[in-house]
């Protein structure tokens, strides 16, 4: 116990001062000397108490937390897994006993039977007791004075605060004009990457700043020590803060020096009469210290107002007040002629902006329906034929355009058209497939252009319309569609937009009810129970490959589908799936749209989602959208829905009705842009227009901030010089994934490739995983995607086949590998259950939690 043996006599040092100290504020208040044994007889108590109290606080604060538990062990005590209050509160019991120190017996033996030392004590206690009540005097006095030198401070400041920020302004010019000679500029990529060099621009030039804030946003070359959320840390200097201490040390001087000036002479005799020294600047800077950092911080906000210009000015006039004030109020006055003036500009800039921008965006968004166009609206929920009547009669057409959603979608209609024996061609933005005298197209809705014409247009999955970043996509199909008959296939919840968007137009409506009912499973899901036709939902592709590995390894033969798998290999497994060859499947919300599939039941092994920002839970329309998918008529006659958790409450959004759909989406045009460039020339300006627009009230705008993140890469590079302003624009919009660090990077290769003239960098494709096999066909894409914008068509042949050989091995890979992906624990390893919902297991999560408590300790 080597702490313990080192703080006990430390405790009795202490515990004899605290005697000493009793002692002493019992005599020092008595007029005459009180007996030692009078003392005994007051103060007995005490002295008994005071040890146990000293040595309980000393030795409960001071001894560790491991040699506590080593004492408390040799007495006998079990103290492993011990909650620490108990620990503490048994050490506690166990220190009242320990060694205890005679405190009494140590006092008698001071003083008892010595006379003569017991009057000593009471002399030099009542000495220091009326040194102490000087002290208190003086001390009180000290502080009135401080308080008058304060009032009066704020007085003299208050009349003469004008006089004091000329001192200020003559200041601050001349160490401005220094600075201008003698400094140079610096720059700092990172503020506060204080390992890299600064970088010298030269000298400064007084023209560049305007302001005196301007200027105070420099670096001066030096790292200074800051606050920010409570912590220290470092970070290069601004000349604000050097400014904001040397304008802090002049006032120090300047302020004290007047207010000395300005007391009153009986004021002064008075102090000296106490203190008996002459009252100095020292004392009123001391007095007024609060006052004076309340004045830096009004003459820096002050100054920071001042024009650059001005003050330069100033330098070569020597200080005088009169003269000094008189240029003041003439500076002032241009100030706020320049200021109303100035206003007066960005006033008329502003109305200038409004008018370009009316001009630019107008009636763009206006429903532009054609008159002599018959609109047909297929609306009802998933899975009750719409797409299906709404093709047969572009069948029948002498020439057809189907929009689909997905690429996935036009690629089925493009077959089965093909199937039927009618000629359609296949065009996607990433691929093409032409079929010799086809009249019919199948196509994504991105793929639409209003100047081609048609006997019948398909729209599909028109509720998209709202969709922030997509939707302007099926607004401009549904409203410039140059057809004789355009059918619009939508959800419930979407039919009173759209009859707003066609207004008086002829419209047609056939309305859609399942022939196969829902019926939501009493019971939670258990995995044991699983069935043929059985479709499970997970929302993340982690997840769906983890559970998928984990029916496989089960006997199970399953099909899966996710967001990034490619689209041939998507249709592999669904055709396995369609033909029996698998009994399961293992999806994403992917599955909700468009996939005829024939499912069993539909199995909800997640009631939420992470939608990009958070994690939430699914709204009515995603869970009827992914719901719906169960039944197929003449297999199964009832759809079936099932869900692990909260039956009630996803049984309620699956049944509840859907509010109808208020707003639709918009984006630029080609005519926006024609107009745009009337004007200005860059996107950087474009982006700063669309931000400011007011969306039509009805709309709401695409964010545009993939397309505005992707220019930032580019913005004032040779590629935004040498291209047309559209067709940049056309290929910050080409359709990938640009949240992928290497795909943005292929972009940025390709995209100097194009205008350097040089052959298009081919993409770089890795195979050694599932994830790698799934990145390079994005990259293919991508592309491709250039390929086809660029016409270079032959070349895109080669490349399609290409991405056609990536999407069979990961079809392959997914036949190996997908028993690799087993729920483990991050931490141990551990197999976790497939419904665990959480990355370690319940063992390493309670040992980090326990680790955490007693680091606490």
């Amino acid at each position: 116990m080597s702490k313990l043996n080192s703080i006990y006599p430390q405790a009795i040092e202490q515990t004899k001062m605290k005697v000493y100290q009793d002692i002493d504020h019992y005599l020092e208040t008595k007029a005459v000397l009180p007996s030692f044994a009078q003392y005994l007889s007051d103060r007995s108590h005490y002295l008994e108490q005071i040890w146990i109290n000293v040595w309980l606080n000393k030795s409960t604060n001071d001894v560790p937390k491991n040699e506590k538990k080593q004492f408390l062990a040799e007495k006998g005590f079990e103290v492993q897994g011990v909650d620490r209050k108990l620990i503490n509160k048994l050490f506690r019991d166990e220190m009242r006993h320990y060694q205890p120190f005679d405190t009494l017996a140590w006092v008698m033996g001071s003083f008892e039977g010595q006379e003569e030392k017991w009057a000593e004590r009471f002399e030099l206690a009542k000495q220091q007791y009326i040194k102490r009540q000087q002290e208190k005097q003086l001390k009180e006095a000290k502080l009135e004075f401080e308080a008058e030198i304060d009032r009066a401070a704020n007085i003299m400041i208050e009349e003469k605060y004008q006089l004091l920020y000329l001192h200020v302004r003559y200041f601050v010019a001349k160490q401005l004009a220094a600075d201008f000679v003698n400094n140079v500029r610096f720059k700092a990529v990172d503020p506060f990457a204080l390992e890299e060099e600064l970088k010298e621009e030269g000298l400064f030039n007084p023209s560049a700043y305007k302001t005196i804030a301007e200027f105070f946003d420099e670096l001066t070359g030096d790292i200074q020590k800051t606050l920010g959320w409570g912590r220290s840390y470092f970070e290069y200097e601004t000349y604000f803060y050097l400014y904001e201490s040397l304008i802090s040390d002049f006032l120090s001087e300047l302020i004290p020096e007047k207010v000395l000036i300005d007391l009153p002479g009986k004021f002064k005799d008075r102090f000296f009469q106490l203190f008996d020294v002459p009252l100095s600047v020292s004392f009123v800077k001391e007095s007024i210290e609060d006052l004076l950092y309340d004045m830096v911080g009004m003459f820096l906000e002050d100054i920071q107002a001042e024009y650059v210009s001005d003050l330069l000015k100033l330098v070569e006039i020597p200080f005088d007040e009169k003269i000094h004030q008189e240029i003041l109020e003439k500076d002032l006055e241009e100030r706020k002629r320049r200021y109303l003036q100035e206003q007066a500009e960005i006033q008329r800039k502003q109305e200038e902006e409004r008018r370009i921008m009316q001009e630019i965006f107008g009636e763009e968004y206006a429903p532009s329906t054609k008159r002599n166009v018959r609109y047909v609206l297929h609306i009802g929920e998933t899975n009750t034929g719409k797409t299906h009547q709404a093709l047969e009669k572009m069948k029948q057409a002498d020439s057809g355009l189907y929009l689909a959603p997905l690429r996935l979608l036009a690629l089925e209609v493009f077959d089965k058209l093909n199937a039927d024996g009618i000629p359609c061609s296949l065009k996607t933005g990433e691929e093409e497939k032409i079929i010799p005298n086809a009249s019919h197209i199948s196509c994504t809705v991105e793929m639409f252009h209003e100047k081609e014409s048609y006997q019948v247009v398909v729209i599909d999955e028109a509720q998209m319309i709202t969709d922030k970043d997509r939707g302007f996509s099926w607004y401009k199909a549904i409203t410039k569609a140059n057809a004789e008959e355009v059918h619009i296939i939508g959800s419930r919840n979407s039919k009173e937009m759209l009859l707003q968007l066609l207004g008086d137009g002829e419209v047609k409506i056939h309305e859609y009810t399942r022939d196969t009912p829902l019926e939501v499973e009493s019971k939670k899901f258990d995995i044991k129970r699983i069935k043929k036709g059985d479709a499970l939902i997970c929302f993340s592709r982690r997840r769906v490959l983890e559970m998928a590995s984990r029916l496989q390894n089960d006997g199970h033969t399953v099909s899966v589908i996710y967001g990034s798998m490619p689209p041939e290999t998507r249709k592999k497994q669904i055709f396995q799936f369609n033909e029996g060859k698998t009994k399961v499947i293992v999806a994403t919300d992917a599955i909700g749209m468009g996939l005829n599939l024939p499912i069993r039941r539909i199995v909800f092994l997640e009631n939420e989602k992470f939608d990009g920002t958070r994690r939430r839970l699914l709204t009515s329309q995603e869970v009827k959208q992914i719901a719906g998918r169960a039944g197929r008529k003449g297999i199964y006659d009832v759809g079936r829905v099932a869900f692990t958790s909260d039956i009630k409450k996803m049984r309620d959004l699956l049944m509840q009705e859907d509010r109808p759909v208020q707003t639709f989406a918009i984006a630029p045009t080609n005519s926006v842009f024609e107009r745009f460039q009337r004007y200005y020339h860059d996107l950087g300006t474009f982006f700063a227009l669309w931000e400011k627009f007011e969306s039509p009230k009805g709309t709401k705008k695409a964010s545009l901030a993939e397309e505005r993140s992707l220019y930032q890469r580019i913005a004032g590079t040779e590629i935004e010089a040498r291209l047309p302003l559209m067709d940049l624009y056309g290929f910050l919009h080409l359709p990938f994934s640009k949240n992928d660090g290497a795909l943005t990077r292929q972009w940025e290769e390709t995209m100097y490739a194009i205008i350097r003239n040089a052959d298009l960098p081919e993409p770089i494709i890795k195979e050694g995983s599932l994830e790698e096999l799934e990145l390079s066909y994005k990259a293919v894409g991508l592309h491709l995607l250039f390929l086809y914008r660029l016409g270079e068509r032959t070349e895109a042949i080669y490349w399609e086949r290409v991405r056609e050989g990536i999407s069979d091995k990961v079809q392959d890979r997914l036949k190996t590998d997908i028993k690799k992906f087993i729920k483990r624990c991050k931490n141990c390893g551990k197999k976790l259950p497939w419904d665990h919902p959480f990355p370690t297991c319940d063992a390493c999560y309670h040992a980090r939690f326990k680790k955490y408590w007693y680091e606490e300790e």
